[in-house]
């Protein structure tokens, strides 16, 4: 994944918008690289071969570009997109919690979301299923995808200062910085939220029984 990431993102014009291209189908299509894609461009804005805020410019709009297709998904198919998009149990526990923590919390949980992969897809998507006001949506959806590409490109730059003239070795140190964050922020939802768990396991059940009755 290194190698191809290194050859799509390589310091050219081009790579702001592949940058920015990534961040948006990984924001609806959670198993794309886009964190990865962000923290080369700043391993490469460290070496002098992108501009920095360019790299930032162009992950934050990747980010809202992104959001905003999985909000309008949601908002416009709804639940005939969740029985295509979300069939497996654990699509339907992460919708689950995303649409129970919407309704307790509202705009903050789409900026902690923002940062677990899979999740922030399922809570952009709920934000529209719930039909939460777009204005209200775009604004913490702003604040968010700021404080995202502003983390993913600051990691990939220090890494890239830490190690010059070299891609792979910062490379791999911010993965796994990003990966740490990443379980961090997975485990305080576990165990920051428990009193949720019977919400989200009754919405569960009901998500599961409308995909049974459809199947």
């Amino acid at each position: 994944m290194f190698h191809f990431l290194t050859q799509l993102v390589d310091g050219s014009v081009g790579s702001y918008l592949v940058i920015a291209l990534i961040v948006a189908a990984d924001s609806v299509f959670p198993i794309l690289p886009g964190e990865t894609a962000v923290m080369t461009g700043g391993i490469l804005a460290a070496n002098g071969h992108m501009i920095l805020p360019l790299v930032i410019l162009a992950a934050f709009a990747g980010g809202v570009i992104g959001d905003n297709g999985s909000y309008w998904i949601g908002r416009v198919l709804g639940a005939r997109a969740r029985r295509r998009f979300f069939s497996s149990d654990k699509a339907l526990r992460r919708l689950a919690w995303a649409e129970t923590q919407l309704e307790l919390r509202g705009g903050p949980i789409i900026l902690a979301a923002r940062f677990i992969p899979g999740g922030r897809t399922a809570t952009m998507f709920s934000a529209g299923s719930l039909e939460m006001p777009w204005r209200r949506f775009i604004a913490a959806d702003a604040l968010a995808a700021g404080v995202w590409a502003l983390y993913a490109t600051g990691i990939g730059y220090l890494g890239g200062e830490t190690f010059r003239h070299s891609v792979w070795k910062p490379l791999l140190v911010a993965f796994g910085v990003a990966l740490i964050v990443t379980v961090g922020g997975e485990i305080y939802r576990r165990t920051r939220m428990p009193d949720d768990t019977r919400k989200v396991r009754r919405r569960f059940k009901r998500f599961k029984r409308e995909a049974q009755q459809t199947s």
